[in-house]
Protein backbone atom coordinates (compact mmCIF):
# COMPACT_ATOMS: atom_id res chain seq x y z
CA UNK A 1 0.00 0.00 0.00
CA UNK A 2 1.37 3.43 -0.95
CA UNK A 3 1.67 6.21 1.61
CA UNK A 4 -1.25 8.07 0.02
CA UNK A 5 -3.41 4.96 -0.03
CA UNK A 6 -2.65 4.37 3.64
CA UNK A 7 -3.50 7.96 4.51
CA UNK A 8 -6.72 7.77 2.50
CA UNK A 9 -7.68 4.62 4.38
CA UNK A 10 -7.06 6.43 7.68
CA UNK A 11 -9.18 9.41 6.64
CA UNK A 12 -12.07 7.16 5.67
CA UNK A 13 -12.28 5.95 9.27
CA UNK A 14 -12.69 9.46 10.68
CA UNK A 15 -16.12 10.85 11.48
CA UNK A 16 -14.97 14.35 10.55
CA UNK A 17 -14.09 13.14 7.04
CA UNK A 18 -17.26 11.12 6.38
CA UNK A 19 -19.22 11.72 3.18
CA UNK A 20 -22.93 12.45 3.50
CA UNK A 21 -24.76 11.25 0.39
CA UNK A 22 -27.97 12.99 1.45
CA UNK A 23 -26.19 16.31 0.84
CA UNK A 24 -24.73 15.37 -2.54
CA UNK A 25 -26.99 17.83 -4.36
CA UNK A 26 -26.76 20.68 -1.87
CA UNK A 27 -25.58 22.98 -4.66
CA UNK A 28 -29.04 22.67 -6.25
CA UNK A 29 -30.76 24.20 -3.21
CA UNK A 30 -31.62 27.86 -2.81
CA UNK A 31 -29.26 30.06 -0.84
CA UNK A 32 -31.81 30.20 1.98
CA UNK A 33 -32.12 26.41 1.91
CA UNK A 34 -28.35 25.96 2.27
CA UNK A 35 -28.24 28.57 5.02
CA UNK A 36 -30.95 26.72 6.94
CA UNK A 37 -29.05 23.46 6.60
CA UNK A 38 -25.79 25.00 7.81
CA UNK A 39 -27.51 26.70 10.72
CA UNK A 40 -29.17 23.46 11.76
CA UNK A 41 -25.80 21.70 11.62
CA UNK A 42 -24.17 24.37 13.76
CA UNK A 43 -26.94 24.08 16.34
CA UNK A 44 -25.76 20.53 17.15
CA UNK A 45 -22.28 21.62 18.25
CA UNK A 46 -23.07 22.88 21.79
CA UNK A 47 -24.61 19.51 22.68
CA UNK A 48 -21.39 17.79 21.64
CA UNK A 49 -19.44 20.18 23.86
CA UNK A 50 -21.88 19.58 26.73
CA UNK A 51 -21.06 15.87 26.66
CA UNK A 52 -17.41 16.70 27.36
CA UNK A 53 -17.90 19.36 30.06
CA UNK A 54 -16.75 17.21 33.02
CA UNK A 55 -13.48 16.44 31.20
CA UNK A 56 -13.09 20.06 30.12
CA UNK A 57 -13.64 21.29 33.69
CA UNK A 58 -11.04 18.87 35.06
CA UNK A 59 -8.51 20.11 32.51
CA UNK A 60 -9.26 23.75 33.34
CA UNK A 61 -8.74 23.18 37.08
CA UNK A 62 -5.37 21.58 36.35
CA UNK A 63 -4.40 24.41 33.99
CA UNK A 64 -5.42 27.16 36.42
CA UNK A 65 -3.47 25.54 39.27
CA UNK A 66 -0.31 25.62 37.17
CA UNK A 67 -0.91 29.14 35.88
CA UNK A 68 -1.32 30.31 39.49
CA UNK A 69 2.25 29.11 40.01
CA UNK A 70 3.46 31.14 37.05
CA UNK A 71 2.96 28.53 34.32
CA UNK A 72 1.99 29.30 30.75
CA UNK A 73 -0.86 28.05 28.58
CA UNK A 74 0.36 26.99 25.15
CA UNK A 75 -1.90 26.00 22.24
CA UNK A 76 -0.40 23.98 19.39
CA UNK A 77 -2.11 22.99 16.15
CA UNK A 78 -2.00 23.12 12.36
CA UNK A 79 -4.29 24.83 9.86
CA UNK A 80 -7.69 25.84 11.22
CA UNK A 81 -6.98 24.25 14.59
CA UNK A 82 -3.73 26.20 14.92
CA UNK A 83 -5.47 29.43 13.94
CA UNK A 84 -8.09 28.87 16.64
CA UNK A 85 -5.33 28.56 19.22
CA UNK A 86 -3.53 31.68 18.01
CA UNK A 87 -6.82 33.60 18.03
CA UNK A 88 -7.66 32.60 21.59
CA UNK A 89 -4.16 33.40 22.82
CA UNK A 90 -4.13 36.80 21.13
CA UNK A 91 -7.38 37.81 22.83
CA UNK A 92 -6.07 37.22 26.36
CA UNK A 93 -3.84 40.31 26.76
CA UNK A 94 -6.54 42.88 25.90
CA UNK A 95 -9.30 40.99 27.73
CA UNK A 96 -7.47 39.94 30.88
CA UNK A 97 -4.34 42.12 30.84
CA UNK A 98 -2.11 39.06 30.65
CA UNK A 99 1.46 39.20 29.43
CA UNK A 100 1.60 37.96 25.79
CA UNK A 101 3.99 35.27 27.00
CA UNK A 102 1.41 33.84 29.43
CA UNK A 103 -0.91 32.39 26.76
CA UNK A 104 0.83 31.38 23.55
CA UNK A 105 -0.54 30.08 20.25
CA UNK A 106 1.74 27.94 18.09
CA UNK A 107 0.73 27.11 14.53
CA UNK A 108 2.62 24.62 12.37
CA UNK A 109 4.70 26.59 9.91
CA UNK A 110 4.90 29.74 12.04
CA UNK A 111 3.05 33.08 11.80
CA UNK A 112 2.85 33.02 8.00
CA UNK A 113 0.66 29.89 8.27
CA UNK A 114 -2.09 32.07 9.70
CA UNK A 115 -2.92 33.29 6.20
CA UNK A 116 -1.46 30.68 3.85
CA UNK A 117 -0.70 26.97 3.92
CA UNK A 118 2.87 25.95 4.78
CA UNK A 119 3.61 22.77 2.88
CA UNK A 120 4.24 19.75 5.07
CA UNK A 121 4.38 21.66 8.38
CA UNK A 122 1.46 19.78 9.96
CA UNK A 123 3.11 16.44 9.20
CA UNK A 124 6.14 17.11 11.40
CA UNK A 125 6.35 16.05 15.03
CA UNK A 126 9.92 17.35 14.99
CA UNK A 127 8.76 20.85 14.10
CA UNK A 128 6.45 20.84 17.13
CA UNK A 129 9.36 19.79 19.35
CA UNK A 130 11.49 22.61 17.93
CA UNK A 131 8.77 25.20 18.53
CA UNK A 132 8.29 24.06 22.12
CA UNK A 133 12.02 23.80 22.79
CA UNK A 134 12.26 27.50 21.99
CA UNK A 135 9.73 28.19 24.76
CA UNK A 136 11.81 26.33 27.37
CA UNK A 137 8.84 24.46 28.86
CA UNK A 138 8.61 23.87 32.60
CA UNK A 139 6.42 21.47 34.64
CA UNK A 140 4.14 24.41 35.47
CA UNK A 141 3.28 24.96 31.80
CA UNK A 142 0.37 23.41 29.90
CA UNK A 143 0.35 22.41 26.24
CA UNK A 144 -3.01 21.96 24.52
CA UNK A 145 -2.72 20.07 21.25
CA UNK A 146 -5.61 20.88 18.88
CA UNK A 147 -6.59 18.76 15.88
CA UNK A 148 -10.02 18.08 14.40
CA UNK A 149 -8.95 14.67 13.14
CA UNK A 150 -6.95 13.86 16.26
CA UNK A 151 -4.19 12.44 14.05
CA UNK A 152 -2.22 15.55 13.05
CA UNK A 153 1.47 14.81 13.72
CA UNK A 154 2.28 18.40 14.74
CA UNK A 155 -0.37 18.42 17.50
CA UNK A 156 0.50 14.92 18.69
CA UNK A 157 4.20 15.75 18.61
CA UNK A 158 3.59 18.86 20.71
CA UNK A 159 1.80 16.84 23.39
CA UNK A 160 4.38 14.04 23.37
CA UNK A 161 7.27 16.50 23.67
CA UNK A 162 5.53 18.45 26.44
CA UNK A 163 5.17 15.27 28.49
CA UNK A 164 8.93 14.69 28.30
CA UNK A 165 9.37 18.10 29.95
CA UNK A 166 6.83 17.36 32.70
CA UNK A 167 4.29 19.88 31.41
CA UNK A 168 0.55 19.26 31.69
CA UNK A 169 -0.96 18.09 28.42
CA UNK A 170 -4.45 18.37 26.91
CA UNK A 171 -5.53 16.84 23.60
CA UNK A 172 -8.54 18.43 21.90
CA UNK A 173 -9.99 16.59 18.89
CA UNK A 174 -13.34 15.98 17.19
CA UNK A 175 -13.09 12.20 16.67
CA UNK A 176 -13.58 9.45 19.21
CA UNK A 177 -10.62 7.22 20.02
CA UNK A 178 -8.13 9.74 18.67
CA UNK A 179 -4.36 9.37 18.90
CA UNK A 180 -4.15 12.94 20.21
CA UNK A 181 -6.46 12.30 23.16
CA UNK A 182 -4.58 9.10 23.94
CA UNK A 183 -1.26 10.95 23.97
CA UNK A 184 -2.44 13.59 26.45
CA UNK A 185 -3.19 13.43 30.16
CA UNK A 186 -6.51 15.14 29.53
CA UNK A 187 -8.17 13.90 26.35
CA UNK A 188 -11.17 15.90 25.15
CA UNK A 189 -13.06 14.55 22.13
CA UNK A 190 -15.95 16.72 20.94
CA UNK A 191 -17.56 14.50 18.32
CA UNK A 192 -19.56 16.81 16.04
CA UNK A 193 -20.09 14.32 13.22
CA UNK A 194 -19.53 14.68 9.45
CA UNK A 195 -19.30 18.18 8.03
CA UNK A 196 -21.74 19.78 5.60
CA UNK A 197 -18.86 19.96 3.11
CA UNK A 198 -16.98 16.69 3.29
CA UNK A 199 -13.80 17.12 5.34
CA UNK A 200 -14.16 20.89 5.78
CA UNK A 201 -13.31 20.93 9.48
CA UNK A 202 -13.31 24.72 9.66
CA UNK A 203 -17.09 24.29 10.02
CA UNK A 204 -18.56 22.31 12.96
CA UNK A 205 -15.18 21.08 14.18
CA UNK A 206 -13.79 24.61 14.09
CA UNK A 207 -16.82 25.91 15.96
CA UNK A 208 -16.41 23.20 18.59
CA UNK A 209 -12.74 24.04 19.03
CA UNK A 210 -13.57 27.73 19.43
CA UNK A 211 -16.20 26.94 22.08
CA UNK A 212 -13.82 24.72 24.06
CA UNK A 213 -10.95 27.21 23.89
CA UNK A 214 -13.36 29.93 25.06
CA UNK A 215 -14.14 27.74 28.06
CA UNK A 216 -10.49 26.98 28.81
CA UNK A 217 -9.11 30.51 28.68
CA UNK A 218 -12.12 32.30 30.18
CA UNK A 219 -12.65 29.99 33.14
CA UNK A 220 -8.93 29.72 33.83
CA UNK A 221 -8.78 33.52 33.98
CA UNK A 222 -11.81 33.62 36.29
CA UNK A 223 -10.03 31.15 38.57
CA UNK A 224 -6.92 33.37 38.49
CA UNK A 225 -8.91 36.38 39.70
CA UNK A 226 -8.97 38.20 36.39
CA UNK A 227 -12.67 39.02 36.81
CA UNK A 228 -14.96 40.35 39.52
CA UNK A 229 -18.24 38.54 39.05
CA UNK A 230 -18.77 38.74 35.30
CA UNK A 231 -16.87 42.03 34.93
CA UNK A 232 -13.51 42.19 33.14
CA UNK A 233 -11.72 44.16 35.85
CA UNK A 234 -8.29 43.24 34.47
CA UNK A 235 -8.97 44.49 30.93
CA UNK A 236 -6.39 46.70 29.22
CA UNK A 237 -7.64 50.15 28.18
CA UNK A 238 -5.73 50.60 24.94
CA UNK A 239 -8.17 52.75 22.98
CA UNK A 240 -11.06 55.18 23.50
CA UNK A 241 -13.73 52.47 23.36
CA UNK A 242 -11.94 50.41 25.99
CA UNK A 243 -11.35 53.45 28.20
CA UNK A 244 -15.09 54.10 28.10
CA UNK A 245 -15.72 50.42 28.89
CA UNK A 246 -13.32 50.65 31.84
CA UNK A 247 -15.38 53.47 33.35
CA UNK A 248 -18.57 51.52 32.80
CA UNK A 249 -17.08 48.46 34.52
CA UNK A 250 -16.07 50.53 37.56
CA UNK A 251 -19.56 52.01 37.64
CA UNK A 252 -21.22 48.58 37.45
CA UNK A 253 -18.96 47.17 40.16
CA UNK A 254 -19.31 50.07 42.57
CA UNK A 255 -22.39 52.14 41.73
CA UNK A 256 -20.22 55.21 42.36
CA UNK A 257 -20.91 58.60 40.74
CA UNK A 258 -18.87 59.72 37.73
CA UNK A 259 -16.62 62.10 39.67
CA UNK A 260 -15.62 59.40 42.16
CA UNK A 261 -14.92 56.96 39.32
CA UNK A 262 -12.67 59.46 37.55
CA UNK A 263 -10.81 60.21 40.77
CA UNK A 264 -10.27 56.50 41.48
CA UNK A 265 -9.00 55.80 37.96
CA UNK A 266 -6.66 58.77 38.18
CA UNK A 267 -5.35 57.53 41.54
CA UNK A 268 -4.66 54.08 40.08
CA UNK A 269 -3.26 55.16 36.71
CA UNK A 270 -6.33 53.78 34.93
CA UNK A 271 -6.19 50.30 36.50
CA UNK A 272 -9.80 49.12 36.70
CA UNK A 273 -9.34 46.50 39.42
CA UNK A 274 -7.43 48.90 41.67
CA UNK A 275 -10.00 51.64 41.07
CA UNK A 276 -12.81 49.34 42.21
CA UNK A 277 -10.82 48.50 45.34
CA UNK A 278 -10.18 52.19 46.04
CA UNK A 279 -13.92 52.89 45.96
CA UNK A 280 -15.31 49.77 47.65
CA UNK A 281 -12.42 49.27 50.08
CA UNK A 282 -11.97 52.91 51.01
CA UNK A 283 -8.22 52.84 50.42
CA UNK A 284 -5.84 54.94 48.36
CA UNK A 285 -4.15 53.86 45.13
CA UNK A 286 -0.88 52.51 46.62
CA UNK A 287 -2.74 50.59 49.33
CA UNK A 288 -5.04 49.09 46.69
CA UNK A 289 -2.01 47.86 44.76
CA UNK A 290 -0.52 46.42 47.95
CA UNK A 291 -3.71 44.58 48.90
CA UNK A 292 -4.10 43.12 45.42
CA UNK A 293 -0.49 41.92 45.38
CA UNK A 294 -1.02 40.23 48.75
CA UNK A 295 -4.18 38.58 47.39
CA UNK A 296 -2.51 37.30 44.19
CA UNK A 297 -4.69 39.65 42.17
CA UNK A 298 -8.03 38.38 43.51
CA UNK A 299 -10.25 41.41 44.04
CA UNK A 300 -12.73 39.71 46.38
CA UNK A 301 -9.92 38.59 48.69
CA UNK A 302 -8.37 42.06 48.60
CA UNK A 303 -11.74 43.59 49.53
CA UNK A 304 -12.04 41.20 52.47
CA UNK A 305 -8.57 42.24 53.67
CA UNK A 306 -9.42 45.93 53.30
CA UNK A 307 -12.47 45.50 55.51
CA UNK A 308 -10.56 43.72 58.29
CA UNK A 309 -7.84 46.33 58.62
Amino acid sequence: MTAYAELRAQLETLTTEAFRPELAEIDRLSTLGIARLMNAEDATVPAAVTAQLPLIAAAIDAIAARMARGGRLVYAGAGTAGRMGVLDASECPPTFNTDPADVVGLIAGGPSAMVEAVEGAEDSKELAAEDLTALELTPDDTVVGISASGRTPYAIGAVEFARTRGALTVGLSCNAGSALAAAAEHGIEVVVGPELLTGSTRLKAGTAQKLVLNLISTIAMIRLGKTYGNLMVDMRSSNEKLRARARRIVALATGAPEAEIEAALTATDGEVKQAVLVILGGVDGPKAAELLAASQGHLRAALDHSRTR
